[in-house]
């Protein structure tokens, strides 16, 4: 992500820049390997296969609160990755266009395109907040706001609730006990196993920043996956 978020103090924007670098500089040097495997059925380490199971099952409950008929509609995956939920998406006839920070993972996500939806995907290195992708139906972003801080997400949201008529679906790290026990012991793995910091985050402390920072929003269904070593927090934000 390249833009500065608006209304954020320099520190705030600064923070949210340094984190982006990182998060680049993660996915395409450090673990693209790993990454480029685990969205495949490429065998990878233990650890990394409940992480595996658990975007599955992630993707899978984004994926039920969109509309089945998704004809006409166009939909951004937020920090797209290889482009496997923009697939399931485009496959219910929507239009889909995909951004992800790592110029090296839309590479491999257009290499690995199926025939059936080339045309109706666009997959693009950039920022996701960027207004000039146009306005969309839908959003989705999963698991790239759980490494910002709830300020840094409800900022986030706001600006891409601007751009969706109908819903913005989100993840977040939600803050308990497992997870923050998790992501010490997660420093003692190899490098190969670690992912960039997940900042947890309390979700009524951000239900209430969202409430200050989308006020004409209504928050809709929410759900949490756990799967080993991986948890996460969807978020429904119904808009129109």
């Amino acid at each position: 992500m390249n833009a500065i978020l608006p209304k954020q103090a320099p520190k705030q924007a600064a923070g949210w820049e340094a984190k982006r670098a990182r998060l680049e500089q993660y996915f395409d040097r450090t673990a693209l390997d790993a990454w480029a495997a685990m969205t495949s059925d490429a065998p990878v380490s233990k650890i990394r296969a409940t992480v595996r199971a658990g975007r599955e099952d992630m993707r899978n409950t984004l994926l039920g609160w969109l509309p089945q008929d998704l004809r006409g509609r166009r939909i951004l995956d937020a920090g797209c990755g290889t482009g496997m939920l923009a697939i399931e998406v485009a496959r219910r006839g929507g239009d889909v266009v995909g951004i992800d920070v790592s110029p090296q993972l839309i590479e491999i996500g257009k290499e690995r395109l199926p025939a059936d939806v080339q045309g109706k995907i666009s997959l693009h290195a950039g920022d996701m907040l960027d207004a000039g992708y146009g306005d969309f139906d839908h959003i989705v972003s999963m698991d790239v706001l759980i490494h910002y801080e709830s300020d840094q997400i409800a900022a986030a949201t706001a600006r891409l609730a601007e751009r969706a008529r109908h819903s913005l679906l989100f993840t977040f790290a939600p803050g308990t006990p497992l997870l923050r026990t998790a992501r010490a012991v997660g420093q003692f793995f190899p490098k190969s196993d670690r992912s960039p910091s997940i900042i947890p985050v309390a979700h009524d402390l951000l239900k209430s920043r969202l409430s200050r920072s989308v006020p004409q929003a209504r928050l809709g269904r929410d759900q949490r996956i756990s799967r080993g070593f991986y948890t996460s927090h969807a978020q429904e934000v119904l808009l129109g």
